[in-house]
């Protein structure tokens, strides 16, 4: 009996065709970072304290040191309270400075926001301060409730109407909606596009690693999908440097989504769907039309004798996610990776969305972030492919998590050491993250690969929601974030050791029922 990899050997494994593949799926991915971490900037916080204009009708010419000194309390910290104010009263300039406000109240008439000139973020612009500051945890935290129903619907999708057709509806879907989300009238509106954006954009990355997966010999599956991830994290880094020349958040977003319509044209043309699906699906004239095209451009010949032996019953057996969870071994594979993807995914966000909290500047923090990556990737490629995947993804784990828990130790005054620290924890999460993106489609047949890689991503995302809301429970005691951040992904390194190896491994095409 034939398989697919044999054909794939004689059309070519890594040859001009799966390079032009490569480029597109890369581009791809290069626009999904905008997506899934713009909105660090899109809705970036401000320095901020209640609006105490009307002391200046009894005072016009007041200074901005004078007005704050008379109409705003001082914390235990000797800085201006950000969400309280001296309660207005009637009496006159002179009374005040003589006698001063006793009363507080909170900011009854809005904010002023310490931002550069012509800046602004949805924080500003929709006053998600103070009382109303849960609801900017909550628009990161929807985006994710999206991100989990796209993992699993995305999953089911590319299995039953195939990977290409999966990729050209999540950019689709990406580009409407977050192009929408820069005309959003107020918050709740922009929740709610947030959340559509949340169900295609991080899982386009999910959709091309599969494809390029399933165009690959076993050698190069990791050089494919790690190249896919550094690209995202270029990403990151023109992102930050994007956002620090367009200070306006509304004309950002524009140009983070617009220009994926130009894209899409693209790929709607010369985006290849996998052989490997519609083979398995019993579509084998198409199939064979694709490999025809794939032989002519890697200047080879497609073994028709090989493609005629290809069993057309076995291939077109139903399966579903279900199968997933009755056959046992791949059960076991599902749970135990999937406690990966949660813990590297709550490590990795975990730190992504608070780069505004180690004491340095955001852009320069975001960029660095973006840049620590591509060697982050590049070594986990070159490690991964010496020592295997299952001890590489155990050390990249146990190691972030590690990190995490340091950070914990170094005093508040060393936010440069807090920084070092957080970035060295983000290039093991960096590393973790592309490492089971490469391990996760070689431990599934490829009639369940997308609903398995589908199941393992929505864990992922389950801890993406929480990510943000994990950072809430500060307010009992700081070092709770992030010791949640660093033990669980020691506790599933360790777990990895019960995986199988599958470096250097043909695909499977189909599930094993024992």
């Amino acid at each position: 009996m034939s398989t697919f990899g044999k054909i794939l050997e004689e059309v070519g494994e890594f040859g001009l065709f799966q390079k032009r593949l490569l480029a597109m799926l890369c581009v791809a991915s290069f626009f999904v970072a905008f997506d899934v971490i713009g909105q660090v900037f899109i809705g970036m916080g401000f320095e901020h304290n209640c609006n105490t204009d009307w002391i200046l009708e009894r005072g016009p010419n007041l200074t901005e040191e004078r007005q704050r000194n008379l109409t705003l309390p001082v914390n235990k910290d000797g800085k201006f309270e950000s969400c309280k104010m001296f309660t207005p009263v009637d009496w006159d300039l002179e009374t005040i400075e003589a006698y001063g406000i006793n009363s507080t109240t909170s900011c009854i008439h809005g904010w002023d926001y310490q931002a550069p000139p012509g800046s602004s973020s949805f924080v500003t612009e929709f006053d998600l301060v103070c009382e109303r500051s849960g609801l900017l945890e909550a628009s990161q935290s929807i985006y994710m409730a999206g991100y989990i129903i796209g993992a699993f619907t995305y999953g089911a999708i590319s299995d039953r109407f195939g990977r290409r057709f999966a990729v050209l509806l999540s950019l689709s879907v990406v580009m409407t909606f977050g192009t929408a989300v820069a005309f959003s009238p107020n918050i709740y509106v922009l929740l709610a596009l947030k959340f559509f954006c949340g169900t295609s954009g991080g899982v386009i990355i999910m959709n091309t690693t599969v494809l390029a997966v399933e165009w690959t010999g076993p050698s190069k599956n990791a050089i494919f999908t790690e190249i896919i991830i550094i690209v995202f994290s270029v990403g990151l880094m023109v992102m930050s440097g994007i956002a620090y020349l367009i200070p306006d958040w509304r004309t950002l977003q524009l140009v983070f989504c617009c220009p994926i319509i130009l894209f899409l044209v693209f790929l709607y043309w010369f985006l290849p769907e996998s052989a490997r699906w519609l083979l398995t699906h019993g579509r084998k004239e198409e199939a064979q039309k694709v490999l025809e095209g794939v032989a002519r451009m890697n200047k080879s010949k497609v073994p028709y004798d090989m493609l005629n032996k290809v069993d057309l019953k076995a291939n077109t057996k139903s399966r579903s996610t279900l199968d997933i969870f009755r056959i046992p071994y791949l059960r076991k594979r599902t749970i135990i990776m999937g406690f990966n993807w949660f813990a590297a995914s709550l490590l990795y966000y975990g730190l992504s969305l608070n780069v505004g909290s180690f004491g340095l500047n955001i852009y320069l923090t975001q960029f660095i972030f973006g840049l620590v990556e591509i060697p982050a990737n590049l070594g986990s490629l070159v490690l991964i492919q010496r020592f295997g995947r299952r001890i590489c993804q155990s050390c990249f784990s146990i190691f972030g998590g590690v990190a995490c828990l340091v950070i914990l130790t170094i005093p508040d005054n060393l936010p440069v050491v807090v920084t070092v620290t957080a970035v060295i924890g983000k290039m093991a999460a960096t590393t973790a993250f592309g490492t089971v993106y490469v391990y996760t489609p070689e431990l599934y047949p490829t009639v369940l690969r997308q609903n398995g890689v589908g199941l393992n991503s929505m864990c992922a995302r389950v801890a993406g929601f929480l990510a943000p809301l994990v950072r809430l429970l500060d307010v009992f005691h700081h070092t709770i974030p992030f010791l949640i951040y660093g033990i669980l992904p020691i506790f599933a390194g360790g777990f990895c050791f019960l995986l199988p190896e599958t470096l250097n491994v043909q695909l499977q095409d189909h599930a094993e029922d024992t």
